[in-house]
C-alpha cells in the first residue's frame, strides 16, 4: 500500500513539474528547454533529500528521520514507523533475555550456554561460584580449556548426552553434568553438586555396614552355642547360657540406641515445652552410675538443686545420661569422675569430667561418629555401641545447644555443653 502511494506521488509530482513547462513552451515556444530545466529541478530537490536520508542514517542515528513532502512523506514517515517496530522489538527481546537470565540465576544450578566447538558465550552466578567461571571475562573461552577434565572431554566428544557425568573436581566436590542440545549449534550444560548426596550415601553404606558387623558377632555367638548345646554338660550349659544372655542384651543394647537415635533425629527442635528437673534426673543417673562402677571409681556429682530447663526429657535424658556411663565404661579403675551441672553467665552448664588416661587429639573430630571408637577391643569388652555420643550430639543441638570435648592425654578428659539461657525455668 505505501509503495503503490509513493508511486503515484512520484508520478503527481513529475506531472505537476511539466505542466508550467508545457504552458510555457506554447508561449514562449522553448518547450524542451523548460522540460529539461524542469526535470533537472525535480532531480536536484530528490537528490537533497537523498542525502538527508543518508545522512540520518549513517550520521544523525536519532530515531526520528527528517520531515519530508511529496513522495519522500510515506517514505520517510515507513521508515519511522520501521524504527518505531523494531525498537518495541528491541526492548520486548530485551525484557526475554532479561527474565531469561533472572530465572537462570534463581535456578539452583550451574548453567553454562557453550557454542557446538565449547565456546561459552553465557554462564550464571552459580556456574561462577562452582566451576570456577569468570564472567565477561571467560566469554568466548572453550569449556575444555577451563575444565580441564578427560570425562567432560570424552563426554562431549561422543555426544551421547542421554546419561549424565558424574565429574569430581580437583576441589573434592561431585557433580552432575547434563548437556542437552539448545538451538542451532548451541549447547546447554546444567551441573548440580551432588557432594552432599555422594556422603549421604557414603554414610548410609558404612551405617549399614557397621550394624551388620555390630550384629554379626553376637549372632555368630548364639548360633554356635545353640549348636553345642546338645552336647554340653550342665556346667557348661549354664556358662552358654550367661554369654547367649549376655549377648542377647548386646543386641538389644543396640536396637535400642539405634531407635533412640532415630527418634532424636527426626524429633522437633521447636519441641522444646517440658520443664525438665535435672537434678532429680541426675539424683536416679548417679545411682546407676555407682552401681555400674561397683567402686571402682571415684564418682562426685555437683549438681544446683532447682536449677530446671525446659526442652525434650527423652532426649536430654538420654545425652545427660550416655555422658555419665561413657565416662564410667571406658576409664580405668581408680579415675576419679566429676559431673556438674550449675548456672553459668551463659545458660544451664552440664559437664562430664575425669582424670583418666585422655584422648588423644585426632580422634577427637570422629568421637560423634556413629561406630566410631577409640579403642575397639575395650568397647566391645564393656559393651560399647559406638553411638552413644552421635546420640547426645544430635540431643544437645535440638536444644539449641554444641557437645564441646576437651582432652589433654594422661591428664584429663571434659565433655560439656551449655543449654542457653533461655530455656532455664526461672
Amino acid at each position: 500500500m505505501l509503495e503503490r502511494l509513493s508511486w503515484k506521488r512520484l508520478v503527481f509530482e513529475l506531472i505537476l513539474c511539466c505542466i508550467p513547462a508545457l504552458i510555457l513552451g506554447l508561449i514562449f515556444g522553448w518547450l524542451p528547454w523548460f522540460l529539461l530545466l524542469t526535470v533537472t529541478g525535480l532531480l536536484a530537490w530528490h537528490f537533497w533529500n537523498l542525502m538527508r536520508l543518508s545522512w540520518w542514517l549513517w550520521v544523525d542515528r536519532s530515531m526520528t528521520p527528517p520531515p519530508g513532502r511529496g513522495s519522500w512523506e510515506p517514505l520517510l514517515y515507513g521508515l519511522h514507523q520501521m524504527q518505531m517496530r523494531n525498537k518495541k522489538r528491541r526492548r520486548e527481546l530485551g525484557g526475554l533475555i532479561k527474565r531469561f537470565r533472572s530465572g537462570a540465576e534463581s535456578l539452583p544450578d550451574a548453567v553454562v550456554l557453550t557454542t557446538g566447538e565449547g565456546a561459552i558465550f553465557w554462564c550464571n552466578g552459580l556456574a561462577q561460584q562452582l566451576l570456577s567461571l569468570r564472567w565477561p571475562d571467560d566469554n568466548g573461552q572453550n569449556i575444555l580449556n577451563l575444565l580441564r577434565y578427560p570425562e567432560l572431554a570424552r563426554y562431549l566428544s561422543d555426544r551421547d548426552f542421554s546419561k549424565p557425568l558424574n565429574l569430581v573436581l580437583n576441589s573434592g566436590r561431585h557433580l552432575e553434568l547434563r548437556i542437552m542440545p539448545y538451538s542451532k549449534k548451541q549447547l546447554l550444560m546444567v551441573a548440580r553438586d551432588v557432594t552432599q548426596m555422594h556422603q549421604l550415601e557414603g554414610a548410609r553404606r558404612n551405617f549399614f555396614a557397621n550394624v551388620s558387623h555390630e550384629l554379626r558377632t553376637p549372632l555368630t555367638v548364639l548360633k554356635g552355642y545353640l549348636e553345642m548345646m546338645p552336647e554340653l554338660e550342665n556346667g557348661a550349659q549354664d556358662k552358654a547360657l550367661h554369654t547367649m544372655r549376655e549377648q542377647t542384651q548386646r543386641m538389644e543394647g543396640l536396637v535400642n540406641q539405634l531407635l533412640t537415635l532415630s527418634r532424636i533425629e527426626a524429633g522437633a527442635q521447636s519441641q522444646l515445652n517440658e520443664v525438665i528437673d535435672v537434678p532429680m534426673m541426675l539424683r536416679v543417673v548417679e545411682q546407676e552410675a555407682r552401681a555400674l562402677s561397683h567402686d571402682r571409681h571415684r564418682l562426685q556429682f555437683e549438681v544446683a538443686e532447682g536449677l530446671r530447663v525446659r526442652g525434650s526429657d527423652e532426649q536430654l535424658r538420654s545425652a545427660i545420661s550416655n555422658l555419665v556411663y561413657n565416662a564410667v565404661n571406658h576409664t580405668p579403675d581408680g579415675t576419679a569422675i566429676v559431673v556438674r551441672w550449675q548456672q553459668t553467665p551463659d545458660g544451664a552448664l552440664f559437664s562430664v569430667e575425669d582424670d583418666g588416661p585422655g584422648i588423644a587429639p585426632e580422634h577427637i573430630p570422629r568421637l560423634t561418629e556413629r561406630f566410631y571408637r577409640v579403642d575397639k577391643a575395650r568397647s566391645r569388652q564393656t559393651g560399647g555401641s559406638g553411638l552413644g555420643l552421635a546420640i547426645v550430639k544430635h540431643a544437645v543441638s535440638h536444644h539449641e545447644s554444641q557437645l564441646q570435648i576437651e582432652s589433654t592425654p594422661g591428664i584429663r578428659t571434659c565433655f560439656r555443653f551449655v543449654l542457653p539461657e533461655r530455656l532455664i525455668v526461672d
